[in-house]
């Protein structure tokens, strides 16, 4: 049996697509068992239907509104997967920090998505602050890694894959913001058939 993935995002669902991309023509040994957003008009949700994937919402702001909070979110998101029994998190663009209160269920079992070089650029706007540090003359390069995810800090983790991305002259940020995606969906894919091989991180 190919492990199970639960994929976790927030909006378009592009690395989505590639790994139902990758399972579909078998460059990735695995299934994915369940997608689930945080917002209810992410398109990739509709990807996950498309490719008859069970797709669930699991939205923060009720939790806020009833101050149950974060932690509490957090934990009914875990319950929510394991239902599914994943052998792995993917967070392929899901822009929400997790809390112990979800990692400690699946430990050393999450793995992110995070569009710049190890150690460098953290954050939601990694690939802005990338094109600024280029402009600034202070990088010639940025990239791409996937890494495990063992606590509550910011794209901090094991790495379990890293691609460089340079960056032109002529580059717009829309151009460079196009490029990085593309070497994700190749870096997401080698990343988690690699954790799936057994490979030492």
């Amino acid at each position: 049996m190919n492990p199970r993935l639960a994929v976790l995002i927030s909006g378009d669902g592009s690395n989505l697509q590639a790994l139902i991309d990758a399972i579909r023509m078998h460059a990735l040994d695995a299934e994915i068992a369940v997608v689930v957003s945080n917002r209810a008009d992410a398109y990739g949700l509709e990807r996950a239907r498309k490719a008859d994937i069970p797709a669930e919402v699991h939205l923060l702001k009720p939790y806020l509104d009833d101050e149950r909070g974060r932690r509490e979110y957090d934990a009914d998101l875990a319950e929510l997967l394991l239902d599914y029994d994943p052998d792995w998190v993917i967070l392929a663009g899901w822009m929400h920090i997790l809390s112990r209160d979800f990692l400690d269920e699946f430990e050393y079992r999450v793995v992110n998505l995070h569009p710049a070089l190890p150690g460098k650029f953290p954050g939601a706007h990694a690939i802005q602050d990338a094109f600024a540090a280029f402009q600034r003359g202070e990088i010639k390069e940025t990239g791409v890694m996937v890494h495990l995810v063992p606590d509550e800090r910011v794209d901090v983790g094991p790495v379990i894959a890293s691609r460089s991305v340079p960056i032109y002259p002529r580059d717009t940020l829309e151009g460079l913001t196009n490029r990085i995606h593309g070497v994700e969906h190749q870096v997401l894919v080698y990343a988690i058939q690699r954790l799936i091989e057994g490979d030492e991180v």
